[in-house]
């Protein structure tokens, strides 16, 4: 009995430490977070400033899909059709890239203004959810950029026969910023579902109940979503979505612990 009232108390004065270390002001909130913000304007713009010195290199790197026919009167290169679009889009490209490169001190900076409001047994999980994430975010864009062609082909290609396709730069790096960020996104989806599971609205049994199904209507998505003719893009789309369902299946199992009565 003595020994599980000091547990008890050990226990309720652990509680009032998390307490104590986590409580601050509001005042000191809105302070902490209006410098966690401008630390993260920083990164963007020391990173946006690297991405533009290398400017003409990410161009040619993200204009690497596009296909040959679309450049048959305009000697290889991208349109713009104003004096300040040029300067512009490489701003915007640059601005972007800038945010994918500043994106480990962002999310660093997300996790050390919440963290003070943690638990200790919540805080374990923040840095391997970061590294996670950012890992999966990393092979989304990757393949993202590697499917990319096969959409912009399609698209190029689709009206040719009726219309000369003269791409602008403008909207060539809106689709491409828009369709790699899209993928990024998707990749995240184990985090996702893994958050879902720990607040108790899914469950790893439910996910293995319905995989079957999942499986089949995820690849059914992969074939509808893609606009190509090709038969590449639903099969890379396809396998990605069917690895980050059963990846998702794997993080629920060893991030979310079942509840013991």
């Amino acid at each position: 009995m003595a020994t599980g009232n000091l547990n008890r108390q050990e226990s309720a004065l652990e509680y009032e430490e998390d307490l104590d270390g986590a409580t601050m002001s509001l005042v000191d909130h809105l302070e902490e977070l209006r410098w966690r913000i401008f630390k993260s304007l920083i990164a963007i713009a020391v990173m946006s400033i690297i991405a533009f010195i290398f400017r003409t290199e990410i161009i040619k790197f993200l204009a690497a899909p596009l296909p040959k026919m679309a450049e048959q009167l305009t000697h290889g290169q991208l349109v713009v059709t104003g004096i300040m679009e040029g300067f512009t889009v490489m701003l915007l490209v640059s601005i972007a890239v800038g945010v994918v490169l500043a994106l480990p001190v962002i999310l660093y900076q997300a996790w050390a203004f919440i963290s003070p409001g943690l638990y200790q047994h919540e805080k374990k999980y923040a840095v391997p959810f970061i590294f996670i994430g950012l890992i999966l975010f990393a092979m989304g864009v990757s393949l993202g950029y590697f499917v990319l062609r096969y959409p912009i082909e399609f698209l190029v290609t689709f009206a040719a026969s009726s219309f000369v396709e003269l791409v602008t730069a403008n909207s060539y790096f809106t689709f491409v910023a828009f369709f790699i960020l899209a993928f990024g996104l998707v990749f995240e989806i184990p985090l996702v579902l893994t958050f879902l599971a720990k607040v108790g609205l899914v469950s790893g049994e439910t996910l293995k109940r319905k995989r079957a199904t999942m499986h089949i209507g995820m690849w059914i998505a992969a074939t509808v979503l893609t606009p190509g003719a090709d038969i590449y893009s639903p099969i890379f789309l396809g396998v990605a979505m069917s690895f980050l369902y059963e990846l998702s299946i794997i993080f629920i199992k060893y991030f979310v612990k079942p509840e013991t009565s």
